[in-house]
């Protein structure tokens, strides 16, 4: 008995340690290594930095890439999970197949998808043209690229919670005489609402750190297509690795306070169960 339990406390810190270590050289290690960088040549130098003219509207661009995706992404997400799991038609299967691709689909991959589809070669390019709309090479595709590869988050973290809930309320509700409204504002809303909550923070994580999809839809234009990682790629492709970590230190403050956001989300929700 001694042996077992000497032999499980041994296995039980083997892992945390591995754990720890694991931790330490895959995020704390590359975290410190981010900032210490980013503050080599001193405070001044790091200010500058971040306060340059490209760095401000690469900012500007990716909280506005993040907010529409967030937007339409959460109007898709309700909606589809709403339908998938609330209601029997055909082709759902295919709409929950069709969900997951952006997920198995690698984002260089749909970048170049989107530049077929819309670029010059596309037969739908004359009508842009008509209609005065540029989407490759402009900020219309970046902000489709995000939404792309980000759409699926808010989704499919709603549909495991609605399959678990039922459709019994709601039924009950309808005989009652509720409307469609009232019975999602309700009923289901509240259900839902952490997860929900969960995936728009999810969504937004994504979609500040995406690279590959509007790497190829943007054309890296300085200054008026390019989101803050590819701005940290233009500085450190040319050399200027201060100011690309720098840069690179914004990213990570946002992240850390959407962390920050997503566990205070988790506490809530498991409080609230």
């Amino acid at each position: 008995m001694h042996e077992n339990k000497l032999g499980s406390k041994i296995i039980k810190g083997l892992l945390i340690g591995i754990s720890i270590l694991f931790l330490f050289v895959m995020l704390i290690l590359p975290l410190i290594t981010v900032f210490s960088e980013a503050f080599k040549q001193g405070w001044e130098v790091y200010i500058k930095a971040i306060t340059d003219e490209y760095t401000i509207k690469a900012t500007i661009l990716t909280l506005e890439a993040t907010l529409i995706a967030v937007a339409v992404n959460t109007i898709f997400g309700v909606f589809a999970a709403w339908a998938i799991t609330k209601f029997r038609f055909k082709g759902k299967k295919v709409l929950t197949t069709l969900i997951d691709l952006p997920v198995t689909v690698s984002p260089i991959i749909a970048g170049l998808i989107f530049i077929l589809t819309f670029g010059r070669q596309s037969i739908l390019y004359p009508l842009l043209q008509q209609a005065d709309i540029s989407i490759v090479y402009a900020v219309p595709g970046v902000v489709l690229a995000t939404v792309f590869v980000t759409f699926p988050f808010i989704s499919r973290e709603l549909i495991p919670v609605l399959e678990a809930q039922g459709t019994d309320e709601e039924e009950a509700a309808a005989l009652m005489g509720a409307n469609g409204f009232t019975i999602f504002r309700r009923i289901t809303f509240p259900h839902i609402k952490w997860a929900f909550l969960y995936g728009v923070i999810l969504c937004a994580a994504r979609a500040m750190g995406e690279f590959g999809a509007v790497s190829v839809l943007s054309g890296h234009l300085r200054g008026k297509t390019n989101t803050l990682p590819l701005h940290v790629e233009i500085l450190f492709n040319e050399f200027q690795y201060v100011p690309a970590f720098a840069v690179s230190s914004i990213l990570v403050i946002m992240a850390i306070v959407i962390l920050i956001i997503r566990s205070v989300v988790e506490y809530k929700g498991k409080k609230d169960i």
